[in-house]
C-alpha cells in the first residue's frame, strides 16, 4: 500500500488566481457603482468621451487618491483649482467585495499563520498597485470652458484668453494612499469577520477588539441602509429620482455618517458658493449656500427643518444598541466599565474616521489681468470640514454612555464562553462549542469545547 500523499499548504489555496480575482471583482464593482452615479448626475454627455475617464479617477478618489483640477486661461490670465471629496458609496461597495475576496479562502479556519496572511495580502497588493497604476494615467482630462456670447466672452477673445480646465492625478500619491487604504480593507476584515482566523500570537487580543470593530462595522451599515430606505421613499414621493440615485451611488454615506456625528452634537463648517455642489439634501444646500462660512449642527438645521431632530432620537436607539451588540459578543467576565471603555475607544476612532474622509473641498476660479475672480459660471466653492476635537470629545461621551447602556441590557443575555447554572443537564453538554468566548477565555480558542464538557459533568453532579 503506498504512502498517502502530503497535503498541499494552505496557501496553495489562495494564490495569485485567486488575488487576480479579488482585485478584479473590487476594481468592477467600484467601476459599475460610480459609472451609474455619474450617469445619474448626468455626466454621461461630458465632452470628447470623457466619461470614462471620469469614471476612473473617481474610483482613484474612492480609495483616497489625489485627483487635482488643473486649468489654464492664456498669458493675461489665470485659473486655480482643487479638489477634496471622496465618493463613499464607492468606497464602501469597494471594500465590501474586496474583503469577501480576502476572507474566502480563509473560511473555516481558526488559526493562520502570520506569514502566510502576509504572502495571502501580498499577493493582493501587488496587483493592486497596478491596479492603481493604470487608473491614475487613465484618470486625466482636459476640458474647454465656453466664456459666452457677452462682454466676457468679448474680452476672453480679444486678449486670446481660451479657459481650459480639467483634471489629473499625482501617481504616488495616488498608489500610496491606494495601497493604505486596502492595508485598512484587510485588517479590519480579519478584525470584524467572526471565522476569520489570526495568528496564534494575535488570539489574546481578538476578545478586546473583534467585538467592538464588529459592532462599529454594524452601526455604520445599519445608517447607511437606513439612509437608503429614506433616499428611495424620497424618490418615490418627492420626484427628481436621477438626483436621488445619484446621491445614493455617490455619495450616501457621506450624508448619513455626517448624520451620527450631527446627532451626536458635533459641529461641521461649510459653505457651497457659485454653480459648483455636490448631491446633498434641499436643507443642507439652503444652509451652506451663504456669502461666508456656515455652521451646521442640530440647531442650525432645526431652523431650517424641525425633523431633524429625529437624528438625535436615532442615536439614542443605535448607539445603546451597537453596545448592546458589543456586549453580547464579549465574554462573559467582561465587566460593565471595561465595555464602557472599549466603546468609547471605538466610538472615538469611528468618528475620527468620519472626520477625515467626511471633509470635502472644491474651488475653481478664473482672474483676467490679475483682476480678481470673474462671477458668474466661472468661479465657485464646495466645503465642507468638521471641528475634530469636539467632535472626538462628544464621541467619548457618547462611547461611554452606549457602552454602559449596552452592557447593562448584556446580563440578561446569554453571553459567548458563559457556563449554564447547575442542573442544566444536556444544555449545559451543547454549550461546548461556543465559539471565541470559551476559547477566548482559554486564550487560545481550544478550550471551548473543554469548558462546555466540564460544566456538563458538574451539571450532572450538582442534579
Amino acid at each position: 500500500m503506498s504512502p498517502p500523499r502530503p497535503s498541499a499548504p494552505p496557501v496553495a489555496r489562495h494564490g495569485w488566481v485567486q488575488a487576480l480575482a479579488t482585485v478584479l471583482a473590487g476594481l468592477v464593482a467600484m467601476w459599475v457603482v460610480a459609472a451609474l452615479g455619474l450617469w445619474a448626475a448626468g455626466a454621461a454627455n461630458l465632452p470628447d468621451n470623457a466619461f470614462a475617464r471620469v469614471v476612473a479617477a473617481t474610483v482613484v478618489a474612492a480609495v483616497g487618491g489625489t485627483v487635482e483640477l488643473t486649468g489654464n486661461a492664456g498669458e493675461l490670465a489665470r485659473t486655480h483649482a482643487g479638489i477634496t471629496v471622496m465618493p463613499l458609496s464607492v468606497t464602501l461597495v469597494g471594500a465590501l467585495v474586496v474583503a469577501a475576496g480576502f476572507l474566502r479562502p480563509l473560511r473555516n479556519r481558526a488559526v493562520a499563520g502570520a506569514r502566510e496572511l502576509a504572502g495571502w495580502a501580498a499577493r493582493i497588493g501587488v496587483l493592486w498597485l497596478l491596479a492603481l497604476i493604470g487608473l491614475a494615467f487613465g484618470a486625466r482630462q482636459t476640458f474647454a470652458v465656453d466664456l459666452g456670447d457677452g462682454v466676457l466672452g468679448a474680452i476672453g477673445g480679444l486678449l486670446g484668453a481660451t479657459p481650459e480646465v480639467g483634471f489629473t492625478t499625482q501617481v504616488p500619491l495616488t498608489v500610496l494612499f491606494g495601497l493604505l487604504w486596502l492595508a485598512g480593507v484587510l485588517v479590519l476584515a480579519l478584525l470584524v469577520a467572526h471565522g476569520a482566523p489570526l495568528p496564534a500570537g494575535l488570539l489574546r487580543f481578538r476578545t478586546a477588539v473583534r467585538p467592538a470593530a464588529y459592532a462599529m462595522v454594524a452601526l455604520l451599515l445599519v445608517y447607511v441602509l437606513v439612509g437608503l430606505v429614506v433616499a428611495l421613499v424620497t424618490a418615490a414621493t418627492r420626484g427628481h429620482p436621477a438626483e436621488t440615485f445619484a446621491v445614493i451611488l455617490l455619495g450616501l454615506p457621506n450624508l448619513t455618517w455626517l448624520a451620527l456625528t450631527i446627532g451626536m452634537g458635533a459641529t461641521w463648517n461649510g459653505r457651497v458658493d457659485g454653480p459648483f455642489g455636490l448631491p446633498m439634501p434641499h436643507i443642507l444646500d439652503e444652509v451652506l449656500r451663504t456669502p461666508d462660512v456656515s455652521t451646521l449642527n442640530l440647531g442650525t438645521l432645526a431652523e431650517h427643518d424641525g425633523r431633524v431632530w429625529w437624528l438625535l432620537v436615532a442615536d439614542l436607539v443605535l448607539l445603546p444598541a451597537a453596545g448592546f451588540l458589543m456586549a453580547t459578543r464579549s465574554p462573559a467576565g467582561v465587566g460593565v466599565p471595561r465595555h464602557a471603555v472599549r466603546m468609547a475607544v471605538a466610538l472615538l476612532l469611528t468618528v475620527l474616521m468620519i472626520c477625515l474622509v467626511g471633509r470635502v473641498l472644491a474651488h475653481y476660479g478664473l482672474s483676467l489681468l490679475g483682476i480678481g475672480d470673474l462671477g458668474g459660471n466661472l468661479s465657485g466653492e464646495v466645503l465642507l470640514r468638521p471641528r475634530f476635537w469636539s467632535a472626538l470629545g462628544l464621541a467619548l461621551l457618547w462611547g461611554v454612555f452606549a457602552g454602559l447602556v449596552g452592557a447593562l441590557g448584556a446580563r440578561r443575555v446569554r453571553r459567548r464562553g458563559e457556563i449554564p447554572a447547575e442542573g442544566a443537564g444536556p444544555a449545559a453538554r451543547g454549550t461546548g462549542g461556543a465559539g471565541d468566548g470559551g476559547g477566548d477565555r482559554g486564550g487560545a480558542g481550544g478550550a471551548g469545547g473543554t469548558g462546555g464538557a466540564g460544566g456538563g459533568i458538574r451539571g450532572r453532579r450538582r442534579g
